[in-house]
Parts: structure tokens; sequence; C-alpha cells
């Protein structure tokens, strides 16, 4: 089991109450399963999850099933809301 960062931002900061906590897991879906239970109080946390976009040691998931996604030993997880703004 790797051990790391799980680290939010914007919304998902929000709806989580922190900005960063530690995994323990072995893949990207077990990570947030564990970070769902982890807030099962704040309901609105697993809805920010479902809009989420996220990147594991700075490589995007894109669309690879979360199952597939193995962490490392000290890495990072990205959690990213879809974010409003941009250039007119």
């Amino acid at each position: 089991m790797a051990s790391g960062t799980i680290r939010y931002w914007a919304a998902a900061k929000a709806a989580a109450g922190t900005a960063e906590e530690p995994y323990d897991a072995d893949t990207l879906a077990d990570a947030l399963r564990r970070a769902r239970e982890t807030h099962a109080e704040q309901p609105e946390f697993a809805r920010v999850l479902l809009r989420c976009s996220f990147l594991v040691d700075g490589d995007p998931v894109g669309t690879r099933a979360h199952e597939t996604v193995h962490l490392s030993e000290g890495g990072t997880v990205e959690v990213l809301p879809p974010f409003a703004g941009g250039a007119r």
C-alpha cells in the first residue's frame, strides 16, 4: 500500500474542509473511496468529486478507470473541480 497526499482545490477544498490530507491506498479508486468515507458527514464532498478531474503525480487521469490508476509511495493526487472564468 502506498502513502502520499491528496490535495483539494477550489470547491473540492471547500467541501472537504481541508486543503490536503494523506492517503494510504494502492489505486486512485481506493484513495477516493477512503476520502469519501472520511468526509461522509459532508455530503457535498461526494457530489463535488463526481465533477472533478484528477492528476496523479502530475499526470492527468482523463477517462482511465480509477481502479487502474496505481498510486506511488510519496505521490500526490490533485483533485480539480471544474473552474469558471478564462479570457474573453
